[in-house]
């Protein structure tokens, strides 16, 4: 998120509605903005986007990912079934990618919050996703947990380097691995609503 700031002008037609509507939304309330000293209204992005999110305005809220929405990504069916299991049983929808090319089309499509992120797989291995998916502006924000069964401080290192959100040891315990989830995707909530 930027920290640039907006003018009631530019607000609404960021929103595409009329700028005495924004003008209601900041005197009601309900779009925090600042004064200058010479008493115009300023809004940061940030702040109207979440506003925007909290609204169900079209179109940013359609472009922003869920935090209900996990991927996993995963070469070992048995994994990715036991990990989707968990998951929807306990409230998250999920999707599953088998390799590294297979997850950059679901993450478009899906718009996962969090991505369950296997390090050794064929092709693009898990190092060449997270780094794909942290350098790019609109993919930054998915937070994700870095899952193998080859624990080494190397592995550990060189995932968190390539900028994973956090990191867990197979074979994965179930209540540590919801733990982990509500804590990621709880954490990006509330960076959200900060901002």
């Amino acid at each position: 998120m930027t920290k640039e700031v907006l003018t009631i002008p530019q607000t609404a037609k960021y929103c595409a509605i009329s700028r005495w509507t924004i003008r209601n939304f900041v005197k009601s309330g309900d779009l925090k903005a600042y004064r200058t000293p010479g008493g115009h209204y300023r809004i940061l992005k940030s702040d109207l986007e979440a506003f925007i999110f909290d609204k169900g305005m079209y179109p940013l809220v359609h472009n922003r990912s869920s935090n209900q929405k996990i991927l996993i990504v995963d070469d070992d069916p048995l994994i990715q079934d036991l990990l989707n299991k968990i998951l929807s049983r306990n409230g998250y929808q999920t999707e599953v990618a088998a390799d590294g090319f297979d997850a950059g089309f679901k993450i478009r499509d899906f718009k996962p919050g969090l991505i369950i992120l296997d390090l050794i797989m064929p092709g693009m291995d898990g190092f060449e996703v997270c780094m794909r998916i942290k350098e790019k502006a609109d993919t930054s924000h998915i937070k994700i947990l870095a899952i193998t069964g080859y624990d080494t401080k190397e592995y550990r290192d060189r995932i968190m380097t390539a900028g994973a959100d956090d990191y867990l040891a197979k074979p994965l315990e179930r209540s540590t691995l919801l733990q982990h989830v509500e804590d990621l995707l709880k954490y990006k909530a509330n960076k959200l609503k900060r901002i």
